[in-house]
């Protein structure tokens, strides 16, 4: 009985790191307006929280800096920049953070998990107000 716990418990916590391997990584994500290819964003994991950096602007980027943010990322490159923070693993979703749009300088409320059935797709949830907004992203080979 002891080894059957045992395993199971092995087998939970497997899980639960591929599950958090699989969130992390680099994503192309596509602009909503154009359907279009815009940027490739790396999300890593630093202690229990996981955060994602903008690691390349694609030719379809329609802008390179941040000219609607404000405080500290006001004008600065959108290539670099954090635009997703503070997000929790839970139950093989990413949650409870924040996520920014350089297009509007707004940041969002944010929740992801990957599609069902494809662990190569990203769905990335912002909302605000109880509205909400659904992009997909695709995992860079």
């Amino acid at each position: 009985m002891k080894n059957y716990i045992l395993t199971v418990l092995s087998l939970f916590l497997l899980h639960s790191s591929i599950q958090a391997q699989s969130l992390t990584g680099t994503w192309k994500t596509i602009d909503d307006e154009t359907n279009k290819p815009k940027s490739h964003v790396e999300i890593y994991q630093t202690g229990n929280s996981y955060h994602g950096k903008v690691t390349k602007l694609l030719a379809d980027a329609t802008t390179s800096k941040c000219d609607k943010c404000s405080g500290d990322r006001h004008n600065k490159p959108i290539q670099g920049m954090v635009i997703l923070e503070n997000m929790k693993l839970d139950d093989g979703e990413l949650q409870d953070g924040k996520i920014l749009d350089p297009k509007n300088g707004k940041w969002y409320t944010c929740k992801m998990w990957l599609k069902e059935g494809d662990p190569n797709v990203l769905v990335v949830r912002g909302y605000v107000f109880g509205f909400y907004r659904t992009q997909y992203w695709y995992r860079v080979k």
